[in-house]
């Protein structure tokens, strides 16, 4: 078993609802046990294509998949939840992004851990600080000081 965290986003339908649904998916999907949740956060979207805010968050899980596996169950996820892919950083009814898991290290063209873009992303980062802490990303190092290098002006809690 391995601490894995995923990112989640969504800025269509209610955002905080799809969160919670995707949550909801992601205890019933078998080898995945769902540890901990961070807060939500509001954030504007990412890229250049004019969209609604998005709302965040990061969890925390025990794995028994591979990470190719864990990638696809997440890409189950998203396609049941009405996931389309079109536009890059377009608006998204659900994303969940495979962010680390401990003791994986992948450099494929459909996997890299941990995640490529994760430290130049407040939306990842803040989160993922309030679930853990104490955490230092292989390679890249302590979330906490990977946050120090972002702009989190723009990410407010939700209630």
């Amino acid at each position: 078993m391995a601490l894995a965290w995923i990112g989640l986003g969504s800025n269509q339908d209610d955002p905080a609802a799809r969160l919670h649904e995707a949550l909801h998916r992601l205890q019933q999907v078998r080898g995945i046990s769902l540890r901990g949740v961070s807060p939500f956060y509001r954030s504007p979207p990412w890229g250049p294509v004019p969209q609604p805010d998005f709302v965040n968050a990061v969890a925390e899980i025990d794995g028994r998949l591979a990470p190719e596996a864990m990638l696809e169950a997440l890409l189950g996820i998203e396609r049941a939840m009405g996931r389309e892919r079109g536009v890059r950083w377009g608006p998204r009814r659900i994303d969940l992004d495979l962010l680390h898991m401990e003791g994986c290290r992948r450099d494929g063209v459909g996997l890299q851990l941990p995640h490529p873009r994760l430290a130049e992303r407040a939306f990842v980062l803040r989160p993922w600080l309030d679930l853990r802490p104490e955490l230092v990303v292989p390679g890249l190092g302590p979330l906490a000081a990977l946050l120090e290098k972002v702009d989190c002006s723009k990410l407010l809690p939700l209630p």
